[in-house]
């Protein structure tokens, strides 16, 4: 998910209120019988474009003469309105995307459709299986994946060039690069970081503890345990200390949006009062989801507004690298999608999925910079320096853990408050102890 959850009251309600309401009965067949009929589609925040939208409500119209109706909902509050509209058959959505990590939340207690029937026809084994695993319960699947970002390196090459480092092939040289960098700081920049890491940039961050073989938490037996204490988890929370304290000087407070405006010669941050704030060059190296190429470069005036273009003489790009080489894991943006239990329409709801898996679609989303559901499709992206990039890192990506309570472990805002924690400790097992009692039990709450 690229997005923060609400409150923790409000996914508490979540469950609450869709454990009574809905039940996760089949649908039968995908239907084309819906003359006359509606089909509402939830579409959360402006990831899907305008032509992709038009695309979707033209085929469905010509497949089954119904109508569809998309509505714009916001990352802010998606869980609370879900937490409202699924249980209610009269106001719920059809169909409705939802960020990878919430997915847990509403499949485990029932409040969406089971399609396992369609597993196999909307993509099977070719749908990112992470994802996958995120909307399955029971060895059922009640979500799939909608489109996937990933997460990698842009770099200021001439930063990087005038310290005499190159893009490194291991995990050990980039935490030495970037410390290199930091204390090399060649253009004699004040607090210059060589890796910009915020002191609450866990989504970032636990690229760290994965690719060492550590991970937030483990199933068995259908209970979670929070794994930070591992020895594999520590390994990663030294390095990410060790990062902290000799590369970043990003504020201990800064959590993972916008860092690309400290990677531009000059830019503006927004306040939460929507002033602005002027920024300059103070990071060599960034870590972020690939859109956010479109946020870095020379700044120029269109039509009265300050547009980017990217220039590879300064910027550049690079998948973290992980201990073997190969590409690291990183935590895996983008969404699922799936048809609510209460759902009047659920057999022209499963056309709407057959649209949405289709070839035609698959590729549109592709060429419209979103990471196909379908690992057929990739292709679709291009073959630019961020197509390439984009494909690497999510070869080998992670979502957080598949938990009936992860959200609640978001809502709370409880991996912010460990990691801003990192830096300073004195004893990271113990940190490390302490937030695993905390996390595990909020973790098999349903």
């Amino acid at each position: 998910m690229k997005r923060k959850l609400v409150g923790l009251a409000a996914v508490a309600t979540a469950s609450a209120l869709v454990l009574v309401g809905c039940s996760a009965a089949p649908g039968g067949a995908p239907s084309t019988d819906g003359k006359g009929k509606t089909v509402t589609l939830w579409l959360v925040g402006a990831d899907t474009p305008d032509p992709l939208r038009t695309y979707l409500k033209d085929e469905f119209k010509k497949e089954t003469g119904a109508t569809l109706k998309i509505e714009q909902q916001d990352w802010s509050d998606i869980v609370t309105k879900l937490t409202t509209a699924l249980p209610d058959a009269n106001n719920t959505p059809d169909v409705t995307e939802m960020g990878n990590t919430q997915s847990p939340t509403f499949t485990n207690v029932g409040a969406f459709l089971d399609i396992s029937d369609m597993y196999k026809e909307l993509g099977g084994s070719d749908l990112l299986q992470s994802f996958v695993d995120a909307g399955k319960v029971g060895g059922k699947n009640y979500t799939l994946p909608y489109y996937f970002g990933s997460r990698y390196m842009f770099y200021r090459k001439d930063v990087w060039s005038a310290a005499g480092v190159t893009v490194p092939t291991t995990l050990d040289e980039f935490n030495q690069d970037v410390a290199t960098i930091a204390q090399k700081n060649p253009k004699a920049i004040k607090d210059f970081s060589g890796f910009y890491l915020g002191g609450q940039d866990w989504r970032d961050g636990i690229s760290w503890i994965f690719a060492n073989g550590g991970d937030i938490a483990t199933e068995k037996g259908g209970k979670w345990t929070a794994t930070l204490e591992s020895d594999k988890s520590l390994k990663g929370l030294q390095q990410l200390q060790d990062l902290y304290k000799n590369a970043s000087k990003a504020p201990n407070d800064a959590k993972d949006s916008n860092q690309y405006i400290y990677l531009n010669d000059s830019d503006v941050s927004t306040n939460a009062d929507n002033s602005t704030t002027p920024t300059s060059l103070s990071a060599a190296t960034i870590m972020a989801p690939g859109w956010a190429h479109w946020s870095l470069g020379d700044a120029s005036t269109k039509d009265g507004k300050t547009v980017r273009t990217w220039n590879d003489n300064t910027f550049g790009t690079f998948v973290l690298p992980g201990n073997d080489g190969k590409p690291a894991p990183v935590f895996a943006g983008g969404s699922n999608i799936g048809i609510s239990a209460k759902s009047k329409n659920p057999g022209l709801s499963k056309t709407l999925l057959k649209i949405m898996f289709s070839k035609t679609y698959q590729e549109m989303l592709g060429k419209n910079g979103l990471g196909p559901a379908n690992s057929k499709y990739v292709d679709s992206l291009g073959d630019d320096q961020f197509a390439k990039a984009l494909i690497a890192s999510s070869s080998n990506s992670k979502l957080t853990p598949a938990a009936p309570g992860w959200a609640s472990v978001e809502a709370g805002n409880v991996m912010e408050e460990f990691f801003s924690k990192i830096r300073d400790a004195s004893d990271l097992k113990a940190l490390a102890q302490q937030y695993d009692a905390k996390i595990t039990p909020m973790l098999n709450k349903k």
